[in-house]
């Protein structure tokens, strides 16, 4: 069945922050994928990749994925990466509806700006190149969300709404 709203787009887009309102808008449970890593290995992302790197990261996403991809009625917030294995994307488009959250390369510097929370750009001394380079590599995954909506200018409100209005059809 397939009824989960599922969150997906780069990181800093607000997924996680607009994923609880909408699930408490629509009275669901809300998962966050990075958080259910960080629960299920006792470790924070930024820990896993530093004592494991980037590839066992992605092994513990594509199970998790795997088991939230079974479940109903969720709000689901994905990683900004966890779109780009084939097999994650399907299981998630199986099990909702993909809406992707986008902003300009400037606001996700500006929104991740805290060193120590975001591995994937933290070994770069130039933030802004590495999330355009990385924006431009997962677009080919993010095009493929049922609906898409730039965060950038609008209110977590006006972004519920129209989310919402999308949804429910």
């Amino acid at each position: 069945m397939k009824n989960n709203l599922i969150l997906i787009g780069f990181m800093g887009t607000g997924k996680t922050s607009l994923g609880k309102l909408l699930a408490e808008k629509l009275g669901r449970a809300f998962v966050d994928l990075d958080q259910k890593i960080e629960q299920d290995t006792g470790l924070s992302v930024p820990k896993i990749f530093e004592l494991h790197g980037e590839k066992y990261f992605r092994e513990l996403e594509k199970k998790a994925v795997a088991e939230i991809s079974q479940r109903k009625n969720l709000v689901v917030a994905t990683g900004g990466g966890t779109v780009q294995d084939e097999e994650n994307l399907r299981l998630l488009k199986n099990s909702g509806m993909l809406v992707c959250l986008t902003t300009t390369p400037e606001e996700i510097f500006n929104r991740t700006e805290r060193r120590g929370e975001r591995p994937m750009l933290d070994s770069d001394n130039d933030r802004l190149k590495t999330i355009k380079e990385l924006l431009a590599k997962r677009q080919k995954y993010y095009a493929q969300a049922d609906y898409t909506i730039d965060t950038t200018d609008w209110s977590p409100l006006q972004i519920i709404s129209d989310i919402l209005k999308h949804f429910r059809g």
